[in-house]
């Protein structure tokens, strides 16, 4: 490492640590949008002119998105931008809800917090409200994006497990896990406000369960919710500039599999 680039003092490192995050976030954020396509290969040098930041926050936002999986290292120097098939991000779905079951059930078993659940019950009585508008705008939509994650980090924090929080922004990392990789998706489909209905219904059947410390129940529902975005993944073939990430399967999604809400 070159003197220059070596932080001197702990508020160095503090703001080294920052600037790595900053770097990271906009480098996903190209690689999902497309900007930077899948199979390209990208180095350090190329990213300091590109992005106008130093090589000590590239070289730690690189190795961190090779972490999250969005890179695959080269022998010779330097990574190249994954892709995914569709089995990959059917899976990195069902992980998600595989944790969020694991979540549900540790709070309902453990015993959620009055103040907590009137915490989750403002939340969706908001989302209640969103539900309810007309017209179903794009106004609409980002704010159920907003509520949504806000719900699915409640229940991510109010189970109170380091470990499952962890992975959780791991897995959400990737190309569409998060519990919003397809709402967006969605907003072009005749079916939108019923299939964001059933999930807010879930979400409902959800906290019921957690509340009445029904783990086993608790867990069920939780990993049948993350199935709705199991059945969205095939919405990306007739939306895919809408979802970050679609740029980056490497093979069609099958139209014929594409499920809609009647």
């Amino acid at each position: 490492m070159k003197l220059a680039d070596r932080p001197s003092s702990k508020g160095d490192l503090a703001d080294s640590t920052t600037q790595a995050v900053k770097v990271q976030n906009r480098l996903r954020d190209l690689i999902l949008a497309g900007t930077l396509p899948a199979g390209e290969r990208i180095t350090e040098m190329a990213l300091v002119d590109k992005l106008g930041a130093s090589r000590t926050p590239i070289r730690a936002a690189l190795m961190r998105l090779e972490q999250e999986g969005l890179l695959q290292p080269y022998a010779s120097g330097g990574y190249a931008i994954r892709r995914f098939t569709v089995a990959e991000a059917a899976d990195a779905i069902e992980l998600r809800g595989l944790l969020e079951g694991w979540a549900a059930r540790r709070l309902a078993e453990q015993g959620a917090k009055p103040a907590s659940l009137a915490q989750a019950k403002d939340i969706l009585t908001r989302l209640d409200t969103v539900l309810a508008c007309e017209p179903f705008s794009d106004e609409v939509f980002s704010n159920y994006v907003l509520l949504n994650h806000e719900f699915h980090e409640w229940l991510s924090e109010a189970c109170a497990s380091a470990t499952i929080q962890k992975e959780m922004e791991r897995v959400c990392s990737l190309p569409f896990a998060s519990p919003n990789g397809f709402v967006t998706a969605q907003s072009a489909s005749t079916h939108a406000r019923a299939r964001l209905l059933i999930a807010q219904d879930q979400h409902w059947q959800v906290l019921g369960a957690i509340e009445a410390r029904e783990g086993a129940r608790a867990e069920a529902l939780m990993r049948e919710h993350s199935r709705l975005a199991q059945r969205n993944l095939y919405d990306v073939s007739l939306a895919s500039a809408q979802v970050p990430g679609a740029a980056l399967i490497d093979a069609p999604l099958p139209q014929a599999a594409a499920l809609t809400v009647n």
